[in-house]
């Protein structure tokens, strides 16, 4: 695949891919731009790039238009939304009776006149949001037996939303990180922002993380607790992850970002994670770590349920997490387009 000569700088050229050879960790490189934390890990050499490029650059005419209503407000210094606080700012909301105190330049003077009574108008605030970000790049997130890698669902949500944030003159931040390295991409305007997340993405695919790490609890603790400090107040904040690791006491972290910030959970996962293929085969499966094979027996009915149990934990555990603190739940399937699965996760229907 071609590169756009914009990204050619963190490019790598690619060539036909090993599939048994074992994922190494690499050395890290330097951070460039408005990137912070360690840099992704250098790319393997020899491997076809994970990530897509030219679909996520596509992704931008995928994303739902913006109401005309709307398009009003979008000036380039100047945040989308509004708050439910009535005061003086730039959008009118109503108007009500004069008490003491008003500004005369405020009065409603049409109003005044038709009902004979001072009325003065109300403005509704307008505030600015950030969307940020958090990406799972750990090595679990680089399975699927069926559809694409759970990588590559997560990258097209977060893609996706940012994309649509961009055009809603949103700040687009992000933080994206493995069992090697993390990366903070700071809070900037327009599609700038969304190719320093795409490029990011990028660098992490090609990089081909151990799958299996003992430290990858940590990351994804310690990935949580950076959120507190780069996230700009009243954020929306879009986690993309398995949350393979997830401890009891990181449940706290995550209702301490429900509080202040509009949390959504995007969750990938494989249909061969949910269930056992059927019994009755030998399945061979290659170890990422060695390259060796070996075959799964799917025979036992213990182990069969054993394993169903062991994914609806995971998966039901933290969809009634969410629910408790007030955050969104969107379970997508590699099977699944992650797009749609993210309008019906977070509207009730393909928008």
């Amino acid at each position: 695949m071609r590169l756009p000569a914009w990204l050619t700088a963190h490019a790598h050229p690619s060539r036909a891919r090993d599939e048994h050879a074992p994922a190494t960790p690499r050395p890290h490189g330097a951070a460039t731009g408005e990137a912070t934390g360690s840099a992704p890990p250098v790319p393997a050499q020899g491997e076809d790039p994970v990530i897509d490029i030219d679909a996520l650059l596509a992704l931008r005419h995928a994303a739902p238009n913006i109401p005309p209503t709307m398009r009003r407000h979008l000036a380039a210094h100047e945040g989308g939304h509004a708050t439910p606080r009535k005061g003086r700012g730039m959008e009118f909301a109503e108007t009500r009776l004069y008490q003491p105190g008003d500004e005369v330049r405020h009065m409603a003077w049409r109003v005044t006149a038709r009902t004979g009574k001072h009325h003065v108008k109300l403005f509704r605030e307008e505030r600015e949001r950030a969307l940020f970000v958090w990406i799972d790049c750990r090595g679990p997130m680089f399975h699927a037996t069926r559809g694409q890698l759970k990588i590559v669902q997560a990258a097209r949500a977060a893609t996706f939303s940012a994309w649509y944030a961009a055009r809603q003159g949103d700040r687009i931040g992000a933080l994206l990180f493995s069992e090697q390295a993390h990366v903070e991409l700071r809070p900037t305007r327009g599609d700038r922002a969304v190719i320093g997340l795409i490029r990011t993405l990028h660098r992490f695919g090609e990089a081909h993380p151990i799958p299996v790490s003992p430290t990858g609890g940590e990351a994804l603790a310690l990935a949580l607790t950076r959120l507190q400090r780069v996230l700009l107040p009243g954020s929306q904040l879009l986690l993309c992850g398995d949350f393979r690791g997830l401890r009891p006491e990181d449940h706290a972290l995550l209702a301490q970002l429900a509080r202040r910030h509009a949390v959504t959970i995007f969750f990938p996962h494989d249909p061969l994670e949910r269930t056992l293929p059927p019994a009755g085969g030998r399945y061979p499966i290659t170890s990422a770590d060695t390259g060796g094979q070996r075959f799964l027996l799917v025979d036992d009915p213990n182990a069969r349920q054993a394993h169903a149990a062991r994914f609806a934990a995971r998966h039901d555990g933290l969809r009634d997490l969410c629910q408790r603190i007030g955050a969104g739940f969107v379970s997508c399937s590699t099977e699944e387009e992650a797009t749609t699965a993210l309008r019906i996760g977070l509207h009730g229907r393909a928008a």
